[in-house]
């Protein structure tokens, strides 16, 4: 009877879902330092929005995250799933002011708490992914044909990178391939949360086409990102302490360099690991 217990599935209700994304939105602000980004003291890159902002924002969108866990379970289509995001985005507007802190995290994470949803349990990343890929990929697909009007879609076509859009329609890789796993050695290699956090950023910013890099930098800037992260990395990351993430984040700063799309990769990775 105990073994039967202990493998038994964990019931995950669209209220855990929805609290687990807030706080994994939560963690990636709390990270520092984290180059070019808004932290809890720092603005990085950014002169228009700063901690207060973020956490306005974040308040904004912790009932999205459950909307959009019950529309999985529920079985609804793409369109409603699309809808509730939209409507988010709206609100995340008017709690900032029309500034811009969370659309790609109300993208990857809402979708990703819907297939929890769907899922109705804790299960695997690789469930989850199945889950995404099986349910709305056929749409994510039609999705990533139309074109984009916001600015990183507009700079990853212009520069032919991969967008978020396709990245979502091909199972989100970057995130299930790269920022996951990284997250879970770290963690199996003993690193507290900051630097195995901090690592796994790293990680992410080595492969992902990042869209805010190259609207701000272009492919110039996107590469320099890429080959500073492989650096750190390849130096011992975060185990050799923060000195190198802080110069890093100097020329970030520089550069007018922010890695949203790996921030908000690795907010999805801090959610993984408080659902699976």
């Amino acid at each position: 009877m105990k073994a039967r217990l202990a493998s038994a599935p964990v019931a995950l209700t669209a209220q855990d879902i929805g609290r687990a994304a807030t706080l994994a939105l939560y963690d990636e602000l709390a990270l520092s330092p984290k180059p070019g980004l808004v932290t809890l003291t720092d603005r990085g890159s950014h002169s228009d929005m700063d901690a207060r902002t973020f956490m306005r924002s974040l308040l904004a969108l912790r009932g999205y995250f459950v909307s959009i866990a019950e529309l999985g379970a529920a079985g609804a289509p793409f369109q409603a799933l699309e809808r509730c995001g939209i409507e988010a985005e709206a609100r995340m507007l008017a709690a900032t002011g029309g500034i811009n802190t969370h659309r790609g995290a109300i993208f990857m994470l809402g979708l990703l708490c819907a297939c929890a949803g769907a899922l109705g349990r804790r299960g695997t990343p690789a469930e989850l992914r199945e889950t995404l890929l099986a349910r709305w990929g056929q749409a994510l697909s039609a999705r990533a044909q139309r074109p984009s009007t916001l600015p990183g879609g507009i700079a990853a076509r212009r520069l032919g990178l991969r967008s978020a859009s396709e990245e979502a329609a091909l199972g989100f890789p970057t995130l299930f391939e790269t920022a996951e796993p990284a997250l879970r050695d770290a963690r199996a290699r003993g690193l507290a949360s900051t630097p195995a956090r901090l690592d796994t950023l790293f990680a992410v910013m080595t492969v992902l086409d990042d869209s805010n890099l190259a609207h701000r930098g272009g492919l110039e800037g996107l590469r320099f990102a890429q080959i500073a992260a492989r650096d750190f990395l390849a130096a011992g990351g975060a185990a050799q302490g923060f000195d190198a993430a802080d110069a890093i984040g100097a020329e970030f700063v520089r550069r007018r360099l922010s890695p949203g799309g790996a921030a908000d990769t690795l907010a999805a990775a801090c959610w993984l690991e408080r659902v699976c």
